[in-house]
């Protein structure tokens, strides 16, 4: 029996100046891993392709891996990269398997596609007609009919943070393998609502994402193959960006609407519930530095800028409040410059260097020129930003931030890095020298992610309005191509 197994990963960000060929895809490498490497990268990693690497092993079956490429959120991926992951996907497929299990995102934007995913898979579809078909999603999918026409199982995390990439690979392999054993039939049933929940209340332990995620366990436990509730990524302008479902029952198809039904339902009556409010960052700040931690630090979250959501990672808004403010005791992880990285490298550990950090992007689609601030400091630490997520999430999975610097202003240590990748593991800190739990104060460029590694550890929290593509402030954003009406860009009662 042969499997075939791939990943091609990205959530696009339309609103995003970063550009996306196909070195994003590589993290540090001239290619994204094939073969043997990509089968090496990826097992015995918390990750869908890890799950699916072991579910095939465990029947003996001969794997093929053909692409592992992953890439961190950005502006709309190079229609030659797609070319690229998708060419040898099918050239794999096209030599003939039995199976096929791909591990994706959901929110890939093209140059030319509003659903790259969908793309591929009517590729690998037409290639292969009566192939078991299982794919794994991300929660933030933005779900388009040729994804469900053109698989046989869909299977979405479950968990925001992302700490079930594992478990998600396995709920869509199984039942792969036991249409194998012709102990399965599966059929889809999927459906969406015109509504754009905002990202900063889509956590799976806020309501009403908390109920709606330990609902489809449930009906997994009453007998669906699959349940997922897509809650979207409101920053792709496309179409269909918005909340969804997909379940996946076997030979039932009316139990599968049912059940379908019923998670959108709650979702559309509760959709206001998944709207956010902002505070102002001089109020976010003030409340901070007002805040004891019980010896425990505090996290000041700037989440207008966060790379895993498309974000250039090198605003200054909210770092440069914290200088201003004179705080103390403070790591910051991270800003992405690697021109000021290079800049350090040259003058040395030990040197003190006066810089101008960050805003080396414009950023066009929120009507701001990259603004740096001139900052002074010591060059404490070098690093080549390499380190393993120890999880929850991801975990085993290599982190590459490439060229890597500690800026320490006395007050202040500031992670500079040269590739984007989010705070989601103690690791991004440690590996550098950091403790985390030292510090009074934790300035993080993430949304949602930080919670799995540093929830456990803090004592509070403030959520700063900076500047950036992520903004949860609707009203910044040109929204030309989603559908409308839609909530809440438009007050609609009814879907």
């Amino acid at each position: 029996m042969r499997i075939v197994i791939a990943q091609m990963k990205h959530e696009t960000n339309t609103f995003s100046p970063v550009p996306t060929p196909i070195g994003r895809f590589a993290r540090g490498r001239p290619l994204p891993p094939e073969g043997k490497d990509a089968y090496a990268a990826f097992k015995n990693t918390g990750t869908g392709m890890g799950a699916f690497i072991e579910l095939a092993e465990g029947i003996g079956a001969e794997i093929v891996t053909p692409i592992a490429a992953a890439a961190p959120p950005s502006g709309a991926v190079e229609d030659a990269a797609f070319e690229y992951i998708s060419e040898r996907i099918c050239d794999a497929v096209a030599k003939g398997c039995d199976a096929i299990l791909l591990d994706l995102h959901g929110a890939m934007v093209t140059q030319s596609l509003e659903d790259g995913e969908g793309e591929l898979l009517k590729r690998v579809r037409k290639l292969a007609p009566r192939t078991p078909i299982g794919v794994s999603l991300d929660m933030h999918t933005n779900l388009y009919p040729a994804m469900v026409e053109n698989c046989d199982v869909i299977a979405g995390y479950q968990t925001y943070p992302h700490i079930d990439l594992y478990e998600t690979g396995l709920r869509a392999g199984k039942p792969i393998l036991k249409m194998l054993e012709g102990k399965a039939r599966p059929v889809m049933a999927w459906g969406n609502k015109p509504m754009l929940p905002h990202v900063m209340r889509q956590g799976s332990d806020d309501e009403p994402n908390k109920w709606l995620q330990q609902r489809c366990r449930a009906m997994e436990s009453e007998g669906a193959l699959a349940a997922s509730l897509f809650v979207g990524f409101p920053h792709a302008d496309i179409s269909l960006a918005g909340l969804s479902s997909v379940i996946v029952a076997d030979a039932d198809k009316m139990k599968a609407e049912g059940w379908r039904d019923e998670l959108l339902d709650h979702a559309w009556k509760n959709r206001e519930a998944f709207v956010y409010k902002i505070e102002p960052l001089t109020e976010s700040l003030a409340r901070g530095k007002s805040m004891t931690g019980a010896g425990k630090p505090i996290v000041l979250l700037d989440h207008y800028d966060n790379s895993a959501s498309g974000g250039t990672m090198d605003t200054m808004a909210v770092l440069g409040g914290v200088l201003d403010a004179g705080l103390d005791n403070v790591a910051v992880f991270a800003i992405h410059d690697p021109q000021a990285v290079q800049e350090m490298i040259k003058a040395g550990i030990g040197a003190t260097v006066t810089i101008k950090l960050g805003g080396k992007y414009d950023l066009p689609s929120i009507k701001r020129r990259g603004e740096s601030r001139t900052v002074t400091g010591v060059v404490k630490l070098i690093s080549n930003g390499q380190y393993r997520n120890k999880g929850p999430m991801s975990k085993g999975v290599l982190m590459d931030m490439g060229p890597t610097v500690v800026l320490d202003t006395g007050k202040v240590e500031i992670v500079v890095i040269s590739r984007h990748q989010e705070p989601n593991d103690l690791e991004c800190f440690r590996s550098v020298g950091i403790a985390p739990t030292s510090k009074k104060y934790l300035v993080l460029k993430s949304r949602v992610h930080w919670r799995a590694a540093f929830r456990p550890i803090i004592g509070g929290e403030v959520e700063c309005a900076g500047v950036g593509v992520c903004t949860s402030d609707y009203s910044m954003l040109d929204f030309r191509n989603v559908r409308r009406p839609v909530y809440p860009l438009d007050r609609i009662n009814t879907p």
